[in-house]
Parts: C-alpha cells; structure tokens; sequence
C-alpha cells in the first residue's frame, strides 16, 4: 500500500446512539425519530444494549440534512431554511438582494410581488379578480355577522376563492403564479367597501384604501399606503411564514397554504400587533401626554407595542421607511409626535426603538381606519411573501418540514386507566 492512500475503514462500523446524534447534530432521541420514518435501519448490539447504526448511513443522512437545511452539525440546522427571498441584517433587509425599502418606494406593491416570485421587473404589474372569484368570496364573507374581524373575512375569502377555482392542486410554477394575481385582488374585493359609490378601478392599493376608510386618497396618502404594502411582502421565517411552507411541504395548494398563514397572523404578537399600537396611540392622543399611558401599562405588566424588533437592534427600517412618508402628510403630524413621545418616554424604562406596528398603527389613526385596519393591510402584503414561500417549497422534498417531538411524559407503557 502506497503511503498516502488511506487505510480502509473497519467493515460495517456501527454508531452507537450518542455518536449518531452527534454526527447528525440532533437529540439523540430524534435518531429514533429517523428509524421511524425509514431513513435510518438499526440493531440492536450483542447482549440486546442500546442500538448501534451503520456509519455509512449516518454520514449519508448528515450530508443531505446539511445540504436541505443549510446548517452543519450542532449549528441548530434543523431550524433553518434555506430561502433566496429575504436577506435581514441589522439595519435593513433585502428582497432578492435588493434593498426592500428602496424597492418598495419605486415601484408598485403588484410590482414588488412579481419581483420577489419571479425575481424579474414588472413595470405596471396588475392584479384582477375573475368574476366567479370575486363573485364566491364575496358572497362568503357577506354571510358573515358583522362583528367579524379583518382576518376572518380574508380567512373565509380564500376558502371561497378555492372552492371557485378547480385547478387550485395544480402546484406547477406558472400555475401557482397564476393563483397569486387571483387571489390577492380576490382578498380586497371580498372586504366590503366603506363608501357605497366606489368603483374597484386602478391599483391594489387604491381599490384597499376604500376598503379601511371613508375619506378620499390623494396621490400622496396613495403612496403611504402602497409603499406599506411593499414594505410588507415578506420578512423571512416570521410565525406565518413558517406555516405556510409547513402547509406547502405538505403539498396544500395555493389557497391552503395562504389559509395556514391567515390562521397564524391574527396573534396579538404578530399581525394584530399594529392594532394595540393604534389604540396606544390613540390614548396618547386624547390625553396629550404618553407619560400616563406607559405608566398604566407598565403598572399592568403589559408589553409596550410598537417598540422592538429582535431582528434589529435600532429602528425597524420599515418603520423608518414610514415616518418618513408620513412626515410629509400633515393629517399624520399629530399621530406622529405621538409615536415619538412613547419612544421617548419608553426610552427612560427600556431602550427600544420603533418597529413597523407603530408606524402603521400611526397610518391608520391618521387616515380615520379603525385599529384592525392595520391587521388588513399586513394580511393582504404579506400574502404574497407566503405565496414565494410556498413557491419554494413546492420544490424542495416533500414532507421534510416535519420536526420531531422530545417526548417528556410518562415512561411507557403505562396501565390503562379504569
């Protein structure tokens, strides 16, 4: 043997538990997990102690969990999911490699959409409800009492919009494409409109604006509004997000999979959040003062909203992205200085900057929506990040988004209860 080959391996090594876990960077109770599902095959060892596995397809196992996940052993890859949609750092965060909030300010949010589904430019990208999607969603969501939120009437459009729509298990690219300019429009058409003589005419954004006020739009309040929806498309593995791909690695069609992301949205910790900042904000306002306001809610042990992100360590660029253009409508003034005088009050407690609930908590209470108004407006941007998630995992392996339990109950088997 020449000396720089290397040495054959002992044949059919064997792992014990630990070494395998170890080797796949996971509990050693997941190795099981993995038997279970048929990736791995193992035995018992002489003596009938403990289980041993062949190293060969370990290392296998190891290899493709680190290629699927992006991570390596013992870096928490199992959690981590390779995406090219949204890159996040500490100060700003990029679609495609594109900076988001510039992005966001040039172009359209139906142009913002297609660039993060398709990674090419739109110029003058439109979105149109068919006339049966429009027709079933609304009909849905018409029967619904009218103390319904904003999330349960797009929750019931979508499955309306499904129903109406026979070629939704088609998951084929340009078909799931196709869906997505449907069912967006479809979303803000099943929302009533506030002012009955409105006419669903020109972009998203105005056709949305009739639908969470009854004042008018200028051009400039327009591109408020267009610009948050832009703004809003994505934001890596938020809790919705994360949803819809586990819906989607499951291989739910389109419209399901945006049902999962709706399901989640609602949490007082993610879309609902812009709502009690509205309402924070609102009792700024009447008062005159925030000094009060936080003092209250520090008294009750409650969260201050609007205030941090940990994602980023100062200002959420969305919100800075917002206060800038709102700074520019003088109806925003007042709700404006608001938001600033909870910063600066908060600030004396706890360092925390502003994250985009406030800001849109600030859009709402100054273009007259209601405080869920905020929770519409991130439902329906957002629908198109889900719609790229779900995109990219239609074509990864199915049924991979499927983590294992670390069971802590009761050793079995245990007797049947009388």
């Amino acid at each position: 043997m020449r000396d720089h080959e290397p040495a054959p391996g002992p044949p059919d090594r064997r792992l014990s538990t630990k070494e395998a876990a170890e080797l796949l960077g996971v509990k050693p109770e997941t190795v099981y997990a993995y038997v279970s599902r048929g990736q791995l095959s193992s035995r018992r060892t002489p003596g009938g102690r403990g289980s041993t596995f062949d190293a060969k397809e370990v290392e296998v196992l190891a290899r493709r969990n680190r290629r699927e996940s992006g991570g390596s052993p013992g870096s928490g890859g199992e959690l981590t999911v390779r995406t090219r949609l949204t890159f996040i750092d500490k100060v700003r965060y990029y679609y495609r490699g594109v900076d988001a909030a510039e992005l966001a300010a040039r172009h359209s949010y139906e142009e913002v959409a297609e660039w993060l589904w398709t990674g090419r430019n739109h110029p003058g990208a439109a979105f149109t409800a068919p006339l049966a999607s429009a027709e079933a969603a609304r009909r849905a969501v018409d029967a619904l009492p009218e103390h319904s939120g904003p999330t349960d009437r797009l929750r019931v459009a979508a499955v309306a919009a499904a129903v109406a729509d026979p070629l939704r298990f088609d998951l084929a690219e340009e078909a799931v494409l196709g869906t997505a300019r449907i069912l967006i429009p479809t979303l803000v058409t099943a929302l009533p409109p506030l002012h009955p003589t409105h006419r669903d005419e020109g972009p998203l954004a105005r056709r949305l604006w009739a639908r969470l006020t009854v004042r008018p739009v200028d051009e400039a309040k327009l591109r408020v509004l267009d610009t948050a929806l832009g703004l809003l498309v994505d934001h890596d593995l938020a809790a919705s997000t994360l949803a819809v791909r586990v819906a989607a690695s499951a291989r739910a069609h389109t419209y399901a999979a945006v049902s999962a992301g709706l399901g989640v949205i609602e949490g007082p910790l993610h879309g609902a959040a812009s709502g009690l900042a509205h309402r924070l904000l609102d009792e700024v306002l009447d008062l005159g003062d925030a000094g009060p306001v936080i003092a209250q809610e520090l008294r009750a042990g409650r969260r201050i909203p609007g205030l941090g992100h940990r994602l980023y360590p100062g200002e959420d660029p969305r919100a800075r992205a917002l206060f800038a253009l709102l700074e520019e409508i003088p109806e925003a003034a007042p709700a404006l200085a608001a938001a600033r005088d909870i910063v600066a009050t908060t600030a004396r407690h706890t360092p925390l900057h502003a994250n985009v609930d406030l800001a849109l908590g600030v859009l709402t209470a100054s273009f007259g929506m209601k405080p869920s108004a905020g929770e519409t407006i991130f439902a329906v941007a957002r629908t198109a990040g889900w719609i790229a998630h779900a995109l990219e995992e239609y074509g990864e392996r199915p049924l991979r988004m499927r983590p294992s339990g670390h069971y802590v109950g009761p050793k079995p088997p245990q007797h049947v209860p009388d």
